[in-house]
């Protein structure tokens, strides 16, 4: 079982039921799944096929690099899939190592704040181009996955590994989206923004990624490192400023996207001719398996959507109405996607998805039924390390009632870990699951 403490939350039919459905998306985005589907080896032959494209490796040696939550077991399920000794060499960053890889290192880097050991592996992964000599027989596979960009720093060397840690500190809290947060890491990085893939050329890039991205938008997914960047100086500095951040940033981020706006720093690549980029697994695979799952069990499945944004609280107000003025005649509910937390001062402890649960605590309150929603992230860590997510029911609303406990002012403070803890029975324990594929959210009606 991939959520473990399933058997202490299923404490009604209806949450035994979301959580079968939950660990049926999750299970159909692991690596092991999505790459056996989506990758091929003819060792005969020497070639590597991905998807319907074929690559020729018969006249050069394969080397493997990367970085993501799942790349550690992206690398361990491609050995197995083209043999470790059809790889020349290979460096990954993830953020665990509990994988079993013979060619490919796996480092264990730190997320989503940047730490030292993602920089020594992103410098081993450049270090391959010189010591082996690559050519344009050779082929590197690059795995990408979602927290690809916190687990392959790699600053500037006008911006210091510390002023990196801060700005990002302040990214993740200021109420930025995806799109905005990784604009700024591609332009004060030296790979993100398709210089990663560029410093490989002529050699050819092919990136297997899997999706953590509202959109599937390459050029964001782990700020995309292979992939040529829509994004400019003008638009990283303009994040910036819309936050508030120019004064609290650190001066050597805020000098140096000035230098880029007033081009005297080189922009990221608007082109890449040696890089082809593959998407092999997204947030709507995980959620067709849910809608599969649920209908097995007895409901009627509706995806509303894979694409799901927006501030943490109003999309949980705006499902939750929708279902209360009856837009959905169905009693399984499905979204994916990824809301964007709007932190107070000295906020909580939480993330986004037990903030999500929370919050529909009360927005589900008028509901004339049974009901549960679940808000999990695929790659078993909402913020905090150690829990997924979050499974509430018309039960948990009832006994925080009881027990006179405030919910509206523990979500003020956006400290939804502490509420649900003193409610109990609501936090989802995954550990890390190997994949990155957003989050999910069910809602099952009686």
């Amino acid at each position: 079982m991939i959520i473990k403490n399933a058997a202490e939350l299923a404490t009604t039919e209806l949450r035994k039921k979301a959580l079968e459905i939950i660990e049926a998306g999750i299970n159909r985005v692991l690596p092991q799944s999505i790459m056996k589907t989506a990758l091929s080896c003819d060792s005969v032959n020497r070639s590597l096929k991905v998807n319907k494209v074929t690559y020729d490796i018969s006249k050069g040696r394969l080397f493997v690099i990367g970085g993501g939550k799942a790349a550690g077991r992206m690398a361990e399920t491609l050995e197995n899939i083209i043999s470790a000794e059809n790889i020349s060499a290979g460096t990954v960053n993830c953020n665990s190592g509990d994988y079993k890889t013979t060619r490919i290192e796996i480092i264990e880097a730190g997320h989503p704040i940047p730490d030292k050991k993602g920089i020594r592996g992103v410098e081993q992964m450049l270090a391959l181009k010189s010591k082996y000599l690559m050519s344009r027989d050779d082929l590197v596979v690059c795995l990408i996955s979602g927290g690809g960009s916190a687990l392959m720093p790699s600053p500037v060397d006008e911006v210091s590994f510390e002023d990196k840690q801060k700005v990002t500190e302040l990214l993740l809290g200021c109420g930025a989206d995806i799109y905005e947060i990784n604009a700024v890491r591609k332009h004060i990085s030296k790979i993100k923004g398709g210089r990663f893939g560029s410093f490989y050329s002529p050699t050819r890039v092919v990136s297997l990624i899997i999706s953590d991205v509202v959109g599937d938008a390459l050029d964001v997914i782990a700020s995309g490192p292979t992939f040529a960047d829509s994004s400019t100086f003008q638009d990283a500095y303009s994040v910036l400023k819309k936050y508030n951040l120019l004064v609290k940033a650190p001066e050597s981020v805020v000098m140096y996207l000035k230098k880029g706006r007033e081009g005297k720093v080189e922009e990221t690549p608007k082109n890449l001719t040696n890089c082809d980029n593959h998407i092999i697994g997204n947030n709507r695979l995980a959620l067709e398996a849910m809608s599969e799952k649920a209908k097995e069990t007895g409901f009627t499945p509706i995806i509303v959507t894979a694409e799901q944004k927006g501030t943490t609280d109003d999309v949980a107000r705006m499902r939750a109405s929708e279902i209360l003025k009856g837009e959905y005649k169905n009693s399984a509910i499905l979204v994916g996607g990824e809301t964007t937390p709007e932190l107070p001062e000295n906020a909580g402890k939480g993330g986004r998805n037990q903030h999500y649960a929370a919050a529909s605590l009360l927005e589900m309150k008028t509901y004339p039924g049974e009901w549960v929603v679940a808000s999990v992230g695929t790659d078993g860590s909402d913020f905090l390390r150690d829990v997924a997510g979050a499974i509430v029911d018309n039960n948990s609303l009832d006994s925080a009632k009881a027990r006179g406990i405030d919910v509206q002012s523990y979500l003020d403070r956006y400290d939804s870990n502490t509420l649900l803890n003193e409610i109990g029975g609501s936090l989802v324990i995954t550990g890390e699951t190997g994949t990155n594929v957003s989050d999910v959210i069910l809602y099952l009606l009686k």
